[in-house]
This record gives C-alpha cells, structure tokens and sequence, in this order.
C-alpha cells in the first residue's frame, strides 16, 4: 500500500470513530474534497458550510476524530485476527460497494467468500412456526451452496445463523456492534461456530464499541447490502426485519416474504409485503430464483429443496381435515390442485380450501404451477 492510500484507509478510520446515525453526508464530503484524509484537513467553518448539518455536529466530528488512534485499532484488530476494510481495498465485498451509504470501514473476522448470498430475518419474539420455517430455508439454501446473512439477534436470526452452521454450509453474521463485543452474549459460541465453519462476523463499528440502539438499523442495511434477496420470515409492524426489508427495497434487491396465520402479530409484515408485491418465499428454491442469472454460478438450486418425510409432530398438529387433505396430496406423485382435492375427498370447496391454507401456512405443502404437492 502506497503511502497516500495507507493515509487515506487512515482517515477512514479516525472518520469511523464518530458517531453518527447515517454517514452519507460524510460520504458527500468526501467526494468533494477527493477523500477522508482532506477532508479532515478542511476548517470546520468550511465543512459546516458544505455539509449542511448543525455546527455542533461539526463540532462532535472534529472532536471525536482528533480523539481517535486509528494505528492502534489496526494493530489491535491484527492481533484479534479481524481484517479491516474500506471501499479502496481488494476485499471489501463488490455488492456491498453499490448500496447508497456503504460502511466508510468495514471489520471482518472470518472470511466473506464471494458466494451469492440471501438475508433470512425476522422477529426476536418468534413463533415456533417462524424459527421451524427459518431454520428449514437457511438449511436448504446453505445446502444449495449460497451463503445466508443476517443480525445475530435473538429469534429468527439465531436460528437462520444456527441451521446454516448445522448444514455445513456459509452463513455471514452483522452485528450492530464491535467484533469484540458479541450481542447477545449468548450467542458467543454460535458466533465462533460461524468462523470456524467458513463464515464470517462483519461490523462497520469500531471494535469496542457497546449496543446502542441507533446501531441496529445501520447494521440491517449492511445485511441486506451483503444480500441479492432478502427474506422477512416474521415481524410486526415495528420489527427491524421489516426495516431490513426496506432498506433491499431501496438497494434495488428483492423482497420475498413467509406467508403467516392472519390473527398473528409477527405475520403482519410478510403478510403485508406479500399482498402489496413480494414474492412468496416457500422454500429455498423460490429465493434462488430471485437472483440474477450470472450471480447464480456453482449453486444448485434442485439442492434448495429438500425431500424428507414430515416429523410426527408437525403431523401431529394438523386438524383432521388438514391431515386428510396432506395424505391425499402426498399419496399422488404429481400432487393434485384444489379441484382434484375435492373431487378426491368429495368435500365442498370452502373445506378443501380451509384445509389447504392450513397446509401452507405449516410449511407442510408447496403450490407450483396451481397444484399442491408436500414440502418435505
């Protein structure tokens, strides 16, 4: 590294160390003082003026900066065994690059293979339903040779993380904190399987630094910029998954969503992204599908769907009518559509549809081309 870039990654650096709940006005001012390292040079009379934001902000940057050793956090970061990266170096991630305020650093422990990847997310508050549901799609995507990102929060991620791991497949871990700083701190040793399984935990936070809640939001959009797809399993209206998806939305990625019962709070979000457009997420396949063309070198999508016999419990929980209707679809190799159902059954059509919607819901059945054939 040439001096002056070994400089400018520098800056990068010391500018990390301020806190601030969106970057991109730093990133404006970067492009027009060509970089962080003029940038800093630059009075704060003038970058007041150029920026827009408040003088005491200013005021915070310059303060927070001068008080920053970015030598010591590389060195620090070196013996941690974290590569650090800014957007001018070789293994800062390419899809990342393209997202409207891309991390000014980016801190990485593990390894981020260049693999086509999807965001499983979702509520921290998760129905069995919602982690059974996660857990079964990050297996079969991982099996299918795709990475998976998420938060590493409770719920959802947790399990999306956990089946990844258990597949032995890659899953991208990031956190709204420093790398030396896992939250939750019950997740720690996931946190290493993930590494030591290929994986890796990525944060754009200095390492030290605690949970705050601003940091939360600013991480969901580096797990949907990582991401070619981003999936919302469950969630309300309030859930971070949500803002996660609106961030893919803003990216120019898709959205696909897990549909859920209509008298669930968690399932108001996919329920609501799929009524207004988003494309039904009923197994690893369909997320597959949503990736461009040239992204999906190496995969093998006929892996994303797994075929296995459903366990006695989630048989076990089905209502009559329900279990009627899966033996009858699963008795027939090519599946059957709603007509044949209740031909079949000789049932009224409100009571095959009850029962079909029931079936879906479980992730117990499939619907391809009008006909419903069994999940798993």
């Amino acid at each position: 590294m040439g001096a002056g870039a070994e400089e400018e990654k520098l800056a990068r650096l010391r500018l990390n160390f301020f806190a601030c709940h969106r970057s991109d006005w730093l990133l404006r001012l970067m492009a027009v003082y060509g970089g962080a390292a003029e940038l800093l040079k630059r009075p704060k009379a003038e970058l007041c003026a150029e920026s827009g934001v408040m003088p005491e902000t200013i005021e915070r940057l310059a303060v927070q900066t001068a008080a920053a050793d970015p030598e010591a956090e590389l060195r620090r970061a070196e013996l941690a065994g974290v590569s650090v990266f800014t957007v001018l170096d070789e293994g800062y991630p390419e899809l990342l690059k393209t997202i409207y305020d891309p991390p000014l650093v980016l801190y990485v422990r593990g390894e981020l293979k260049p693999l086509p990847a999807a965001a499983i997310v979702g509520t921290r508050k998760a129905t069995a339903y919602g982690l059974r549901t996660a857990a079964r799609l990050a297996g079969e995507l991982a099996g299918a040779g795709a990475a998976v990102a998420s938060g590493l929060a409770r719920g959802i991620d947790t399990a999306a993380h956990q089946a990844a791991v258990d597949a032995g497949g890659v899953t991208w871990a990031a956190l709204g904190t420093g790398l030396n700083v896992i939250y939750p701190a019950e997740n720690k040793r996931l946190a290493e399987r993930i590494v030591e399984k290929g994986g890796a935990l990525i944060s754009e936070f200095p390492l030290d630094s605690w949970p705050a809640p601003a940091n939360f939001p600013r991480r969901n959009r580096v797990v949907s910029g990582l991401s070619l797809a981003t999936v919302v399993v469950e969630g309300g209206f309030e859930s971070g998954a949500l803002i996660t998806a609106r961030f893919a939305l803003e990216q120019g990625r898709e959205v696909l969503a897990v549909p859920g019962p209509l008298d669930s709070p968690v399932s108001r979000g996919p329920n609501f992204y799929i009524k207004n457009g988003a494309y039904l997420a009923e197994n690893g396949e369909d997320i597959i599908a949503c990736f461009p063309p040239e992204r999906m070198f190496g995969l093998k999508p006929s892996a994303a769907r797994r075929e296995r016999a459903p366990s006695a419990p989630a048989l076990s929980g089905l209502s009559p009518d329900a279990l009627d209707a899966y033996k009858a679809i699963a008795a027939e190799a090519d599946g059957l559509n709603a007509d044949e159902l209740t031909l079949k059954l000789a049932w009224p059509v409100q009571r095959a549809a009850a029962a079909l919607f029931e079936l879906e819901i479980t992730s117990l059945l499939l619907s391809r081309n009008g006909r419903y054939c069994r999940a798993v």
